[in-house]
């Protein structure tokens, strides 16, 4: 029992012994905690206020930089003051000097005034006295003396003036002619452009014919439904490894090669499939003609122009002239139009705007029944074109009156661009009718003996019998002939015609 009891008080004092130890560990850490704290917060303190020192050397230091900048621009502007009021004051001098001198000026010529004043008095004076003396010597009055002396004046002069004015005109043409050739020569050396011949078919190349059969279809069905989507009349003949694409519409017969070849290389044709892909190739080549338009605004150094102006540019790429390509004609002729316009002081901006649009009328998304002259006018006044503009698109075939001097520019360069070698073709049966027709409207004037087209009906001589044709009456029968062809004939370009009358004597010695 007292074992127990011992062992109890044993364990009692041992655990307020453990206890007390305890607490006396946990304060002695705490005490450390507390220090290791201050000291913490103490390094703490000092590292902020260093960086505090430190941001404020910064900021006074950038604070006296801007001081000085400021100080420094200052001191730049009372200099600049100071030198324009120097310069001022110099000024101001030199005017005062002036107008003293001028002061002194205004008073010589004044003392010289009345001194030519006195002497035109005495000069009258004497004139009168020298004019009484010979109307008594002559026996004629002051004014019969005036009057023949005037009309002996006048006379002189006319004779002279009439020689001289000869003199000019005659120079005036020499020099206009001259200077206009060469005007002319220099834009069309300047702009060398390559003309593509468009034709009514493209040819479309396959590998092998075995896929002329996949084209056609069961039954022909393939080949119906591409003709059905594109609008193209497709040729499947004996030719080997190709097929013939039939259509006068250039847009439409891009869009039939372009399905087709994607048909082809994909494999997979069907009337389903040949729908959607002909959709497809619709939309990328509408995407493909705003983009050609856009480019070639950029090219030319026009800007501003509306949308749907730029996609109708674009369409030219696709249409085409007497085998022509109507986008290369109008790049052309913008060109050239530029050309002339800085040769003649005139706007180039405003110039090369009216040549690129002048045959806008020629691809609109409906066929109208107007000229294209008048429908490339209309659209281009509906998408906002200038005045100038618009007349000179209006007028480039003389569908409407020129109000400015950019028309007659773009109606010369399209003359020049479609009229040079090589920029188009004509079919021959239309070239030997128009040939024929000249000669014969030339042969239908009395006393003509024979007529002849040359340069590729570019020009038509005319040979008259003398006998029956004065020199007066050759000039006339030149004027008639070529007004006759210019209202009764298409050409292209202009017809220069050339009455030929010569004189033989012809005799012989037996």
């Amino acid at each position: 029992m007292n074992l127990v009891i011992g062992l109890l008080v044993g364990l009692a004092g041992g655990g307020v012994a453990a206890f007390i130890l305890q607490n006396v560990i946990l304060k002695s850490k705490k005490d450390q905690l507390i220090r290791e704290a201050e000291l913490e917060g103490e390094n703490i303190k000092k590292e902020k206020i260093l960086q505090a020192k430190e941001k404020f050397l910064r900021l006074k230091e950038e604070h006296e930089q801007a001081m000085k900048e400021k100080e420094r621009r200052l001191q730049s502007t009372e200099d600049k003051a100071r030198a324009r009021e120097k310069t001022l004051s110099q000024k101001i001098e030199e005017v005062s000097r002036k107008e003293k001198e001028l002061e002194k000026n205004q008073a010589d010529l004044e003392a010289k005034v009345q001194v030519v004043e006195l002497k035109h008095q005495e000069l009258e004076k004497i004139q009168d006295k020298r004019v009484a003396e010979l109307s008594k010597i002559s026996g004629l009055s002051v004014d019969d003396a005036k009057n023949q002396l005037m009309e002996a004046l006048k006379d002189e002069a006319r004779t002279g003036a009439m020689t001289h004015i000869k003199e000019i005109v005659e120079e005036a043409k020499l020099n206009a002619n001259r200077e206009a050739k060469k005007i002319v020569i220099q834009s069309i050396q300047r702009v060398a452009t390559e003309q593509a011949v468009e034709n009514a078919v493209s040819v479309f190349n396959i590998d092998s014919d075995e896929v002329k059969g996949r084209i056609i279809g069961r039954e022909g069905r393939n080949i119906r439904a591409l003709e059905a989507a594109t609008g193209v009349e497709i040729i499947v003949d004996d030719t080997p490894e190709a097929i013939i694409l039939s259509c006068f519409d250039p847009v439409r017969r891009e869009i039939a090669r372009l399905a087709l070849h994607q048909l082809v290389t994909d494999g997979r044709i069907h009337p389903a499939r040949i729908e959607e892909v002909v959709a497809k190739t619709r939309k990328q080549l509408e995407e493909e003609i705003a983009e050609t338009g856009r480019r070639t605004c950029m090219d030319l150094g026009i800007h501003g122009l509306h949308p749907e102006l730029t996609r109708m540019v674009g369409r030219m790429k696709y249409r085409s002239s007497y085998g022509q390509n109507l986008l290369q004609h109008s790049r052309e002729v913008a060109n050239l139009c530029a050309i002339m316009a800085a040769e003649l002081g005139l706007n180039v901006k405003l110039a090369k705007r009216a040549g690129l649009l002048h045959d806008i009328g020629k691809v609109p998304d409906e066929e109208p029944e107007l000229p294209h002259a008048i429908l490339g006018m209309k659209l281009a006044e509906k998408y906002g074109e200038k005045p100038d503009v618009c007349n000179a698109i209006g007028a480039h075939h003389d569908e409407v009156e020129m109000t400015t001097l950019i028309s007659p520019i773009v109606q010369v360069c399209d003359a020049v661009s479609g009229a040079r070698p090589g920029a188009r073709r004509e079919i021959v049966e239309a070239y030997i009718k128009r040939i024929k027709e000249l000669e014969g409207l030339a042969l239908s004037y009395d006393g003509v003996s024979s007529a002849y087209a040359i340069q590729a009906g570019r020009e038509l001589r005319v040979l008259v019998e003398a006998e029956k044709v004065t020199d007066a009456k050759a000039d006339e029968l030149s004027f008639t002939i070529s007004q006759r062809i210019q209202t009764e004939m298409t050409y292209p370009g202009q017809v220069k015609v050339t009455v030929i009358r010569e004189k033989r004597s012809v005799n012989y010695a037996k």
